[in-house]
């Protein structure tokens, strides 16, 4: 049904109400303003993402909706005008994301148990010859473009590469199990990873190359995806075990409360007017739309007869939200204004993280599309 959206705030204040969620202290600890983030200042750091906002690099770049099949070990690509699938190939074994790289000029196919990534030039829609890196289940870039960041999530490390060759730089064991999504401070210095096997967020120093806050939340926690909110201060982290989000100080990495949203939540994509947060509930067969400003859901999208929305993104226009159906083999469309499914389209067996591309933003800092 149609909405009002309401206007986000400058700030946020902490809640007296958080749940246990618990920081163990590490070196470097400091306020939110450590990180370029002022409580009474005004920032928004997807400013750069509003519609119409396309990268000079990404001009000519057709419209396409990129789609790995993780249980068919391939690409589907669809033309989001008509809904048709219009090139479809075969990558790695058990493609788990389509990446825009930090440049916009490629996208990469993270073939985690092929240990490989798959070039497609996005201004054909086709792939080139794979690149071995061991077990790609996700892949980011720091903010500053210097260094790719592979989530090794099988084998439980964090791996710094050089994010064109790919070449190994250093390899960081994890203090715990499942590394597989991330966000950053809004200085780029910090990436808040998190830990879908033990329950955990690890806030990493990436110049120390060093953990400096480990967050253990409560018991029978899956964080998954993690989302910056608009003005720096605080991360958003889905759990697919507790069906909601936790709110956590971007400054002090601690837990601020939970926010139940849906059973399964697990993928998080922020409006291009950066005032709500879309929260693919994947058990629950739904999308919850969280208010930035509210810190609470004020709607809910729901697929008729159930599904399993899970990983996408926002179209360029802000309009649509794509995500994968990852067990009944189909990508759903939902219109942003309406509120509504309008979409569904067969793909293979297991789609995952799906990317929309091209979309606006100056660069990529990974996952399948999280732009600045």
């Amino acid at each position: 049904m149609p909405r009002a959206t309401a206007t986000p705030s400058a700030g946020v204040t902490p809640s007296a109400g958080a749940e246990d969620g618990r920081a163990e202290k590490g070196a470097g600890r400091g306020a939110a303003a450590a990180h370029g983030v002022g409580r009474g200042r005004r920032v928004d750091v997807y400013r750069f993402d509003r519609p119409g906002m396309l990268s000079p690099a990404v001009a000519g770049f057709p419209d396409l909706v990129y789609v790995p099949n993780s249980d068919s070990g391939t690409v589907s690509v669809i033309d989001p005008k008509t809904y048709r699938i219009v090139r479809h190939f075969r990558v790695g074994k058990r493609p788990q994301h389509v990446v825009p790289s930090w440049d916009l000029k490629t996208l990469w196919v993270n073939n985690n148990e092929g240990n490989t990534l798959t070039p497609i030039d996005p201004a054909t829609g086709e792939p080139g010859a794979p690149i071995a890196v061991d077990d790609p289940y996700n892949l980011y870039f720091s903010p500053d473009g210097t260094t790719a960041l592979v989530m090794a999530e099988r084998l439980n490390r964090l791996d710094f590469r050089d994010p064109r060759t790919f070449g190994l730089r250093h390899s960081m064991d994890m203090p715990c199990r499942g590394i597989n999504h991330a966000d950053f401070t809004v200085d780029g210095n910090t990436m808040l990873a998190s830990c879908e096997f033990s329950g955990h967020l690890v806030a990493i120093d990436l110049a120390a190359r060093k953990v400096r806050e480990r967050v253990v939340l409560p018991h029978h926690s899956m964080p998954q995806d993690v989302k910056l909110s608009p003005d720096g201060t605080t991360f958003y982290v889905a759990d697919m075990a507790k069906g909601g989000v936790w709110l956590v100080d971007a400054g002090r990495f601690e837990v601020e409360r939970f926010v139940r949203t849906g059973a399964g939540a697990h993928g998080l994509y922020v409006s291009r007017d950066s005032r709500e947060l879309y929260v693919s509930n994947r058990g629950a067969g739904s999308v919850s739309v969280v208010s930035f400003a509210k810190r609470k859901p004020v709607d809910t999208w729901r697929i008729p007869g159930g599904g399993s929305p899970d990983m996408g993104g926002v179209s360029a226009d802000g309009r649509r939200l794509w995500l994968a159906g990852r067990y009944h083999g189909v990508v759903y469309v939902f219109d942003t204004v309406k509120g509504r499914l309008i979409r569904t389209v067969p793909v293979d067996a297991g789609p995952h993280g799906l990317a929309v591309y091209p979309q606006p933003g100056r660069h990529s800092l990974g996952h399948t599309g999280v732009f600045r």
